[in-house]
């Protein structure tokens, strides 16, 4: 028989592993090359993968749920479509019984008996939340007693009807304060995976970080009028539909350089100077969940660059398709408050880096302009821009200099300037 292995393939340049989130197909199926065939999930992007060939499945070797290794073998295929000779059930375990035995002992956790853990065990134990207590009380059916990842998954399949006894009188105190928050006709909703996944790194952000925000409004007058007198044009050349957000990053990219400090993020006692001025935009989907794609080296592109950038990543984020790579190693962030007509936001600090600029709606104002015949009144587009810094890194002179700067490079606008 003639067979092809899918391997689990390379996501990005720091992504080591994945989880099968979903199989669109089952043993026995025949596919088309470029057919769907699994969607795999890092830290926050979903990756639908095809088929490079065309034939049978006879081995899906992962099941949904399992965080796989890059490299590692998740499906095979006969490209004949003859269907493959069934594996022993015994086969899986003496594989890994095997794998156990040769793995060092620097690369397996003790448990708080001489009972030893693999690093695919404690994984997936410590994403169910079952403690080292709860492990210990797991039999396992490997060599000598270990436990093997089925043990545990099957322990957790049943998990509710084997600790209900033990849980009864915690669960009908949990229910009755559980029952204290409901009112009748509330829908109870789980959270999805990227909603935890969100809540998770913000809670880390505000735990990590001393949040401080600073805010200012800008007139933005002379930028919004040119923005008005070349947008037909500037789509007419380039395709591109003109933003706000390209001059917003624009002035960003300006002002990181000028104050390096602010483009930087933390490790340890240690800071770190970012050479590249790696830009993300905050992008809302259309499930109301957050993500944010990075324009790399922000400061070398012009507003045509920026924008075909900003576009097709938040086209690309909207419709689920980004790559791994196309949300690291940002070094500040944007989030555009004004989208949804906000005046301003206090955002949380993307981690690892150290600031992050809310832009708020643009709105016409009337304002008093100093002029050599004395004061007036005008009409003047007016927004506010609000940035939270950590106040370990980032003191409130330095926080205020970088946004004064960024606000006189949006209000000094060279309206001149050709597209």
């Amino acid at each position: 028989m003639s067979k092809f292995e899918v391997v689990l393939p390379k996501l990005g340049e720091s992504i080591e592993e994945a989880t099968i989130l979903k199989w669109h197909v089952k043993e026995g199926d025949f596919i088309e090359e470029d057919q769907e065939i699994v969607t795999l999930g890092t830290d926050k992007v979903d990756s639908d993968i095809p088929s490079p060939v065309s034939g049978k499945i006879v081995k899906l070797h992962y099941s949904e749920s399992d965080l796989v290794p890059v490299g590692k073998i998740i499906a095979t295929i006969d490209l004949g479509g003859a269907m493959q000779e069934e594996v022993p059930q015994e086969m899986p375990q003496l594989e890994e019984r095997k794998e156990a035995n040769n793995l060092p002992e620097k690369n397996q956790e003790k448990g708080k008996s001489n009972r030893f853990y693999s690093p695919l065990v404690l994984s997936i134990a410590k994403r169910e939340s079952v403690g080292m207590d709860e492990l210990e009380k797991i039999p396992g059916t490997g060599m000598e007693g270990r436990l093997r990842k089925q043990d545990l998954m099957d322990w957790i399949s049943r998990r509710g009807e084997q600790t209900q006894t033990v849980k009864n009188e915690q669960t009908g105190i949990a229910q009755q304060k559980m029952a204290s928050h409901y009112l009748q006709g509330d829908e109870i909703i789980p959270m999805s995976r990227m909603r935890k996944l969100i809540s998770e790194h913000m809670l880390m952000s505000v735990h990590t970080s001393a949040h401080v925000t600073s805010v200012l409004e800008a007139d933005v007058t002379k930028l919004a009028g040119w923005r008005d007198r070349v947008k037909d044009d500037f789509f007419n050349k380039y395709g591109e539909k003109l933003t706000f957000m390209p001059m917003f990053t624009e002035a960003v990219a300006i002002a990181l350089r000028e104050f390096p400090q602010v483009n930087a993020s933390t490790d340890g006692e240690n800071i770190i100077l970012r050479k590249q001025v790696n830009i993300g935009i905050a992008v809302a989907l259309p499930d109301w969940n957050l993500i944010v794609p990075v324009v790399r080296n922000a400061d070398q592109k012009n507003l045509a660059g920026l924008s075909a950038d900003i576009n097709s990543l938040a086209k690309k984020a909207r419709e689920n398709k980004l790559s791994p790579d196309d949300i690291r190693d940002g070094t500040f962030s944007i989030t555009n408050f004004g989208s949804f007509k906000n005046l301003f936001g206090t955002p949380i600090i993307n981690q690892p880096q150290v600031a992050i600029l809310a832009t708020g709606s643009i709105e016409k104002k009337p304002a008093i302009i100093e002029s050599p015949e004395g004061d007036m009144i005008a009409i003047r587009h007016k927004m506010f821009l609000a940035l939270t810094y950590d106040h370990r890194i980032v003191d409130g002179a330095l926080g205020g200099a970088f946004l004064r700067r960024v606000a006189d490079l949006l209000e000094g606008f060279d309206t001149n300037r050709n597209i």
